[in-house]
């Protein structure tokens, strides 16, 4: 149980709250259903809000708590001389859409508003004001004069025909703006609520912050208000396209007046009422749908409604949560057999859990009709329920009992590539995405390929965040100690495969092919090389030199072969250097992720030469149709550091017999065990301390005195 504290109102909202009874938290006690059993709200909402930190474009902090998300999008808006980087890309693909974004970060900013005490106590406000400030800063870098506003980045075709993660975006991004000659009403109204939401709710931590979010929600609100048109909102088409923009200004006028306590913010958010939408052929507002970035006036009317006290917003919102519960005039939303109220085919779960914060918000009210109150409240517990699980399955990433397993998402899929079926499962563990949702039979396909009910949206947990920080002030649940999402790799992230070409006496012929299938994150690499060794013993037996070898390339895709380069001259060691330097090669498509070159090493004439004692030899397979398989024995480096695979106990430090780099008592260890008879493992080399020839007693007395010293 957990006694709600009243806000802190300007005196404005007093007064309205005498009236109405706004937002009266204090004294409320609501115990848990004895009967349901409670999922564990805590964790939930630590992983539902993770899920904006993979959502994360730009720059990362290095506090960031996954090793798989890297730097992406640096170069967003410089095509139109702007930084336009950070933000959060969409869902399950990169482009930036504002108009959801902002609605996501509303949502947020409502949910703190309301429920702070809950990621207070949940040891989640750090993380929620995080996420708030990246959506914002983006906001306002998008807002570089008055009547400007950027509401896009990234173009959705060239976007949505490439599969692969979001480090490694290749394609174009342009940038998209409204301005005074072709205004979008729909999204800069957003913007200026999201910012209005967002500087209320850090005016007493950082009110230089909170200032200057309010002075950019100031300035988008009056750009809408003044032009009232979407006509240059055209890039989203298809894809978020805006159906009105008379919710959008009534949802940004009331956080513009709970942000300032200029009632003429409350006026011009009623003076739009008329102009909602209405249900067909009535005058009756709209509500039969639910609470979405499309349609904030279901949010709106909540808000007038607490604010005003007046009767026609508490029967508006009613008759919309008595459809989403009881049934309003013969009308109910449709209910699966497991409980889910569905309303769309795609992404239902969106609609249910947003229509849920607005159903408890409402329920707490001391305005709300009283005996509706419980109905409500029990609504959103039971929505919520289901997606965490109670229909038998959860349908968040990483939480619960058989979650998704196969999102619809780039990065997280991390495909090298370009297609979803590869490699067949999700590289990462999307924590905290709520995906789409079932049919309205609950049915449901984990499927990566179905993005209507397994995709996820930074739109889809705004509801889902909301509801539960309000689950957690009634039923606690314990967070995750330390909860990160740092994971192993599961695959090599670069590598080589060898095939024989061709061969003869005197010369061999390598096809090599190099691998990037970086996920830890993906990255691109121009300075990829490998070394392939070999042991030219037979020839120098025939009097031969290493400058006797010739090295020349027959096919290469931005490669280029070195000559015969020493490792171990002693040994007659040496290597071929195959240096990738200048060619990307990255995990984005069949053409961009492995590069193939084809090499030959030819002695002259008259030698004869056995390669079956080279180094990286020993892992090439001549193999039907000469396919390239994994060798090991062909290391790789990225900028000269080694990435993968062996080198060959070449450049021998001498007293370094375990070949750990360095001498010390394990060597000591070492040589006493193949003195006893008890290894044969040991690095000979290394151990003939004195240069003889025999590793016998006197190797060891001089490695004594070598460690001694």
């Amino acid at each position: 149980m957990v006694k709600r504290k009243l806000k802190n109102l300007t005196s404005a909202v007093i007064i309205a709250a005498m009236i109405g009874g706004f937002f009266n938290l204090a004294g409320q006690k609501v115990l848990a259903d004895e009967t349901n059993t409670n999922f564990n709200y805590g964790e939930a909402l630590q992983k539902s809000l993770m899920f904006y930190e993979f959502q994360r474009s730009g720059k990362l902090p290095t506090d960031k708590r996954d090793n798989w998300r890297g730097d992406s999008g640096l170069d967003d808006g410089k095509d139109v001389g702007l930084d336009l980087t950070g933000g959060w890309y969409d869902a399950g693909d990169h482009v930036k859409f504002n108009l959801p974004a902002s609605y996501t970060l509303a949502m947020l900013g409502w949910s703190l508003y309301q429920n702070k005490d809950s990621y207070t106590k949940s040891g989640q406000l750090k993380y929620l004001t995080d996420d708030m400030k990246w959506c914002s800063d983006f906001l306002m870098k998008c807002h570089p004069s008055p009547d400007v506003f950027y509401y896009q980045v990234g173009d959705s075709g060239l976007d949505h025909v490439w599969w692969g993660p979001a480090e490694v975006m290749q394609m174009k991004r342009p940038s998209f703006k409204v301005d005074d000659d072709n205004p979008g009403s729909a999204v800069t109204a957003q913007a200026a609520a999201a910012l209005a939401v967002t500087s209320m709710n850090f005016k007493d931590n950082d009110a230089d912050y909170a200032a200057k979010c309010l002075s950019h929600a100031k300035d988008l609100f009056n750009f809408s208000d003044k032009t009232r048109s979407d006509k240059g909102y055209t890039a989203a088409n298809g894809y978020y396209s805006s159906t009105s923009f008379y919710d959008d200004l009534s949802w940004a006028a009331c956080w513009l007046y709970l942000a300032t306590n200029d009632k003429t913010y409350l006026d011009k958010a009623e003076s739009y009422v008329d102009n909602w939408s209405r249900e067909q052929q009535t005058d009756t507002i709209s509500y039969r749908w639910g609470m979405c970035w499309d349609d904030v006036h279901y949010g709106a009317q909540v808000l007038l409604a607490m604010l005003t006290g007046k009767q026609v917003y508490k029967d508006s919102v009613e008759r919309n949560l008595d459809y989403w519960t009881v049934g309003y005039d013969g009308n109910r939303v449709q209910y699966t057999p497991k409980g889910l109220a569905w309303i769309s085919s795609w992404g239902p779960l969106r609609y249910s859990l947003a229509t849920a914060f607005l159903a408890d918000t409402y329920s707490k009210w001391s305005g709300c009709s009283t005996d509706k109150s419980k109905t409500y409240e029990d609504f959103a517990k039971s929505q919520v329920d289901y997606a965490l699980g109670s229909s038998g399955r959860s349908y968040v990433v990483g939480f619960g009992v058989n979650p998704p397993q196969h999102p619809h998402h780039r990065t997280a899929e991390s495909s090298w590539f370009d297609q979803k079926t590869v490699p067949g499962y999700s590289r990462h563990t999307l924590y905290g995405a709520m995906v789409g949702g079932p049919n309205s039979d609950d049915s449901y396909e984990d499927d990566v390929a179905n993005f209507n009910q397994n995709e996820p949206a930074c739109d889809y947990n705004a509801g889902l965040v909301a509801t539960l920080s309000s689950m957690y002030g009634k039923y606690g649940g314990d967070p995750i100690a330390n909860f990160n999402a740092i994971e192993k790799p599961t695959n090599d992230e670069f590598y080589v495969e060898a095939a024989v070409n061709a061969k003869d006496r005197n010369f061999e012929e390598i096809k090599a092919k190099i691998y990037n299938k970086t996920g830890w994150p993906a990255r691109v690499t121009d300075k990829l090389s490998f070394k392939y060794f070999i042991d030219i013993s037979e020839l120098v037996k025939q009097g031969y030199k290493a400058s006797d070898v010739k090295v020349t390339t027959n096919y290469n895709e931005g490669g280029t072969a070195s000559q015969l380069i020493p490792w171990d001259e002693k040994n007659n060691i040496y290597y071929v250097n195959v240096d990738f330097t200048g060619t990307k090669i990255y995990p984005g498509g069949q053409s961009a992720y492995r590069k193939e070159i084809q090499f030959r090493m030819t002695a002259p004439d008259k030698a004869t030469w056995d390669n079956s004692n080279d180094f990286s030899y020993t892992g090439v397979e001549e193999t039907p149709g000469n396919d390239p398989t994994l060798d090991k024995n062909i290391p790789v480096y990225d900028a000269g550091t080694k990435v993968y695979g062996n080198e060959p106990k070449g450049n021998t430090i001498i007293g370094d017999i375990n070949g750990d780099g360095v001498v010390n008592g394990r060597d000591l260890m070492e040589l006493r065990k193949y003195l006893a008879g008890k290894t044969t493992d040991i690095d000979m080399t290394a151990a003939d301390i004195n240069g003889d020839g025999i590793i016998n007693g006197r190797d060891l007395m001089e490695l004594v005195k070598k460690i001694s010293n």
